[in-house]
């Protein structure tokens, strides 16, 4: 493992981190801290209920409170699990407990691309071309599946230990139709946003092939494009000066390297690449136009000279990619195995051999090992090589990556995979990377795809023992619903989805319907006494809950004046009804309305909110109220009577 592999496992022991050593949310147990970012910490840990090593991605606590922050962590699971991609760093799970936010991920052994730029500097033609393929093949994914990664740099590019590469972090995404904008700040890194994001804050899947062309100016020349003491002063550049050819820095880079780049970081989006799928045909056709001798190009810092190890002086042999087989996905051909520096050597103690037979060069006095396409052989005395990386790869490309290395293919094995595609390698012994003599039987497991469980039948059967059988065939309870039956008894399985009988991957959730028993009538208990209230109901089958706190309602004081389920509703037998007991009608102020006519007095009263009753004496000719039966000023129940009177002459 290289020294930047080292430092992404490594273990943070000069901090005491409250979430090391404990179970989080019932499953997971967090075993070592790996990064610290400034949204979410990254931890190695174990899922105690499939076995299995992943990567916790928690939120800091601190923004937990925060429901944008919130909002963008469950986007991120929502959108990953949906690509389903060899190249993208997956989501198996997203949940909280407490403060503690978190995406359960897939764990990456291995290092950043970020590493292998600041160990390394720039990188071979072939070596930039072999980890540009397959990120474009993971962007084009979520491009086409309506995504925009729209935070794409080293960082974000993971590559394991057994040379695969993945895209991870989605934190940022956003539909493509979507438009970001931005108050005082754009998401995203600095050297790696498109002119469009910094001046308007809107990204469609253009701002990602730009992203992409200044990491491969980046990989080709070994630093940024744009520079300045300011992150002002970098976005000024992106938008007012275009990105230089890396010729201009590494002298003798191809032409055709230099037109990728500035097809893809053109100022203007109009003229860009409309994807990271047309991005990636022009990959492929720029290593087309190339030769064996200008991928394999060392970058400068490679010809720098000898460094002394003491080790014995070990030759290179690099090995030309093989071409894509018919119906191979070429993201796949390509993916690089990138292992770190190897220890330089020191000068051969022994005679030197002579140079093998076939156009491919022994390099003597230089080690930088870059573990391409088929591989790269490491050989002293001619007797020693490295598995290459085959992870991933059909069985005929890993066969005759294996031959190219020198090795043998043992008795080949098969198993089921929920993660490797069908007839794909997911296993080698000895495993990638490890330096073993020539001609060593490897032996390959080959996916037989996700293994199928079928979905039990679970009617009739009570909730915790349908969860209890789903657990034992491999499938996961999913969400419970309940709804009302006559034939189901409370509380037991009406039936799922899916169906029984039907095939699933294990661990594949089930969802269940609950019985809620034979629908209960609620009947109608305002104005009843409590205990009259209580008794209706029990008789129904339903339990009482008597609020504590009375209310003013033109019910009686102690009766009851409101019901949490209206009469007609449909409840389950052993449902609680609240009831609110009335305190009687409020006391209102009655209006003075003596001196008012008949019409004005009875506005006036119904508004306060009381019934009017006239009284009139005879014989009747005038139409001015002479009295009322309860004294302006003073108050009365609301909705009861106030008389007025209009006597006669």
């Amino acid at each position: 493992m290289s020294a930047a592999a080292r430092r992404l496992d490594a273990v943070d022991t000069t901090l005491q981190d409250p979430l090391v050593g404990r179970l989080l949310d019932g499953r997971y147990r967090v075993d070592a801290r790996i990064a610290v970012g400034g949204m979410a910490t990254v931890y190695r840990a174990v899922d105690t209920r499939l076995d299995r090593v992943l990567a916790l991605k928690v939120m800091h606590p601190a923004l937990a409170a925060d429901a944008v922050f919130v909002e963008r962590f469950i986007r991120e699971a929502k959108s990953v699990a949906r690509l389903a991609h060899p190249n993208v760093v997956g989501v198996f799970d997203q949940g909280a407990e407490g403060a503690y936010v978190y995406l359960a991920m897939e764990y990456v052994s291995g290092c950043t691309l970020r590493d292998v730029l600041r160990e390394r500097g720039a990188l071979q033609p072939r070596a930039a071309l072999d980890v540009l393929e397959p990120v474009l093949a993971a962007l084009g994914a979520a491009h086409r599946a309506g995504f925009v990664h729209r935070d794409m740099k080293p960082e974000n590019v993971l590559i394991g230990d057994d040379g695969r590469v993945k895209v991870a972090d989605f934190g940022l995404v956003r539909s493509v139709g979507s438009a970001t904008a931005t108050t005082g700040a754009v998401l995203g890194t600095v050297s790696y946003l498109a002119p469009e994001q910094i001046e308007h804050g809107t990204a469609d899947t253009r701002a990602d092939v730009y992203a992409c062309g200044v990491v491969l100016y980046e990989m080709l020349t070994g630093a940024k494009p744009h520079s300045g003491d300011t992150p002002a002063q970098v976005l000024y550049q992106h938008l007012n000066t275009d990105v230089p050819a890396p010729s201009a820095a590494v002298p003798g880079l191809p032409p055709a390297l230099d037109d990728l780049v500035a097809a893809a970081t053109a100022r203007n989006p109009e003229v860009r690449p409309e994807d990271a799928v047309a991005l990636l045909a022009l990959a492929r056709e720029a290593r087309a136009a190339l030769t064996d001798e200008q991928l394999d190009a060392l970058p400068p810092r490679a010809r720098a000279g000898e460094r002394d190890t003491g080790e014995d002086r070990t030759g290179v042999i690099a090995r030309p990619v093989p071409a894509p087989e018919a119906g191979e996905p070429h993201a796949v051909q390509h993916t690089s195995r990138l292992s770190a520096p190897e220890p330089p050597p020191s000068r051969p103690r022994r005679l030197r051999r002579p140079a093998p037979r076939g156009p491919l060069l022994i390099v003597l006095g230089v080690l930088l090992a870059l573990g391409l396409g088929t591989g790269v052989w490491y050989i002293n005395s001619g007797q020693f090589t490295r598995v290459p990386a085959v992870l991933g790869q059909p069985e005929a490309v890993a066969a005759k990556r294996l031959s190219d290395a020198g090795l043998d293919l043992g008795t080949t094995k098969r198993a089921f995979s929920d993660v490797y595609e069908r007839g794909t390698v997911m296993g080698v012994d000895p495993a990638p990377g490890e330096r073993i003599r020539s001609h060593t039987t490897v032996t390959l497991t080959l996916s037989r795809g996700p293994e199928l469980v079928k979905v039990p039948n679970l009617k009739n059967k009570p909730l915790g023992e349908a969860k209890r059988i789903l657990a034992e065939e491999g499938l996961a309870p999913g969400v419970v619903t309940s709804a009302f039956s006559t034939t189901v008894a409370q509380g037991a399985v009406i039936g799922s989805d899916p169906e029984p009988g039907t095939e699933r991957s294990p661990d594949s959730a089930v969802a269940l319907v609950v019985s809620k028993g034979a629908p209960v009538d609620v009947p109608d208990v305002t104005g009843e006494t409590v205990e009259d209230a209580t008794a209706s109901l029990q008789e129904a089958g339903l339990k009482v809950i008597v609020a504590p706190e009375r209310v003013h309602s033109p019910e009686d004081a102690g009766a009851v004046a409101a019901q949490s389920l209206a009469e007609g509703s449909r409840a389950a037998k052993g449902d609680a009804i609240t009831l609110t007991v009335s305190k009687g009608p409020r006391p209102v102020e009655v209006p003075d309305v003596v001196g008012m006519t008949t019409d004005e007095a009875r506005e006036e009263l119904e508004n306060a909110g009381f019934e009017v009753k006239v009284e009139k004496s005879f014989p009747f000719l005038g139409d001015e109220v002479t009295g009322q039966s309860v004294e302006g000023g003073e108050t009365a129940p609301e909705g009861s009577t106030v008389a007025i009177t209009i006597k006669g002459i």
